[in-house]
């Protein structure tokens, strides 16, 4: 097996791809439970709800994780220190694999008092117990994903997640279809079922990246020569350095996931108070089942270009290259707007027709599409800034950005949707104001940076 580090245009292009092929295999068995008799609208509510949670913690243990690692080992290959970069590889493993095992543990524990008590959906509590395990595999993942960024290696990467990906959509079709034959059309059943899969999807990839990384690590490009390069660093140095790199970017990922839950905390608890529970399920359902779904399409595929710029910038800043740092900030930031337009505007002109193709059996929400669309071009733009600043080590900035907008988002929920005028707009009204927020802040910020670095 012959390896060779890939161009950062290379990785893109097979990240792009791979990404392209993820969301479109995902966005398939979405369309399938949505569709499916039984599921709908209201499996939906009961399937998001606990994969919300489900992602908060996975967010806390595992998010940031990857784009900490690369950036971290790529600086450290830039300036011939691997055995630098082996050795934070293999405590950020251990560090974050007890993370994983222990965030794993407290969702099994807490289930039910989370399904019942902060969801208000207790039909999720089989959901989260089904999910418990993935975390663990997808943290110890994400620390594999950032070793292969970090080297160059996004072919690695892309493999995993569109075979991540595949095992998940058949996964779960096979075994709502056998919970179905088991139970009969129980959305309870059949939502755990989906979540279940999930879980046995995650520990399937976990084993194939594993096998992956030990193909790779043995190659000439990770080979270590102690007699050639000495220990600089101590244990505690790199713990204290993983954790000051990777704990922002999981913070600030983690209040970015927050968002969502802080709707699936409020939405069918204030649409309680003036419509029925199985309603306030259903238009739960809507917003987080088919709305935010298309809304983060995009999001998705700017993935590849975050996942890439991260090392690269802090390839390029270890070498003090201002210039080639300006270069990549211009060309990324015009590739996100360029992405995320054409889509804000068919989503925000043809909301009706969309959910009418994609769910035929289930195609209410058209202006619940429509106006949330809008966040889409301020949420591609404030992920590839954030990107860039996290490549420069600049990794708070991201922290504050998303707590505020987070702040104005939950003071929203919590004002606007009690209102029987405005209902669960209230919650579309506090996405758009905080990735407005948010994108505000950052983009200030790089713009600052940039002005006093004159770059």
């Amino acid at each position: 097996m012959n390896k060779k580090k890939e161009t950062i245009l290379h990785g893109i292009i097979v990240l792009m791809i791979s990404q392209f092929f993820v969301k479109i295999i995902g966005f398939f068995y979405k369309l399938y439970l949505t569709n499916k008799e039984g599921f709908g609208d209201t499996g939906n509510a009961i399937y998001s709800g606990g994969f919300q949670i489900y992602v908060l913690l996975l967010t806390l243990s595992s998010t940031g994780i990857s784009n900490a690692i690369s950036k971290m080992l790529s600086e450290r290959l830039a300036n011939g220190k691997k055995n630098e970069a082996n050795r934070i590889f293999k405590i950020a493993f251990v560090i974050f694999g007890v993370i994983g095992a222990c965030s794993s543990f407290v969702l099994f524990l807490l289930a039910k008092i989370i399904a019942n008590k902060w969801l208000q959906i207790p039909e999720a509590h089989i959901s989260l117990i089904c999910l418990s395990p993935s975390i663990f595999f997808v943290t110890l993942s994400s620390v594999f994903k950032g070793f292969f960024n970090g080297g160059q290696f996004f072919s690695e990467t892309a493999k995993a997640q569109t075979i991540e990906q595949i095992l998940k959509t058949v996964l779960t079709i096979v075994m709502v279809e056998f919970s179905v034959l088991l139970t009969g059309l129980n959305t309870r059943i059949m939502a755990g079922a989906a979540n279940l899969a999930t879980t046995f999807a995650t520990g399937i990839c976990f084993f194939y990246i594993l096998k992956c990384y030990r193909k790779i690590k043995n190659e000439k490009f990770f080979n270590i020569n102690s007699k050639v390069e000495i220990n600089s660093i101590t244990k505690r140095e790199i713990l204290k350095e993983i954790l000051n790199v990777a704990m922002p970017i999981s913070i600030g990922s983690l209040l970015s996931s927050f968002n969502k839950n802080i709707d699936s905390f409020t939405i069918v608890r204030f649409l309680k108070n003036y419509l029925s529970e199985e309603n306030a399920k259903i238009q739960y359902g809507i917003l987080s089942g088919k709305v935010d779904t298309l809304c983060n399409l995009p999001f998705s595929f700017n993935v590849a270009f975050v996942t890439t710029l991260v090392p690269s910038i802090a390839k390029s800043m270890a070498k003090n290259n201002i210039f080639e740092i300006k270069k990549k900030t211009k060309i990324f930031l015009l590739i996100s707007f360029f992405i995320s337009i054409p889509i804000t505007l068919g989503m925000f002109l043809f909301p009706s027709q969309i959910l009418y193709i994609l769910f035929p059996n289930a195609k209410e929400g058209s202006l619940y599409l429509k106006y949330n669309s809008l966040c889409i071009v301020f949420m591609l733009l404030t992920q590839t800034i954030n990107g860039i600043l996290q490549g420069m080590g600049k990794v708070k900035i991201p922290i504050i950005s998303f707590g505020i907008g987070m702040i104005f988002k939950f003071l929203c929920n919590i004002f606007l949707i009690p209102i029987k005028k405005i209902g669960i707009f209230g919650a579309i009204i506090g996405n758009i104001i905080c990735n407005v927020i948010a994108f505000l802040i950052s983009f200030l910020a790089l713009f600052k940076y940039c002005k006093k670095e004159n770059c």
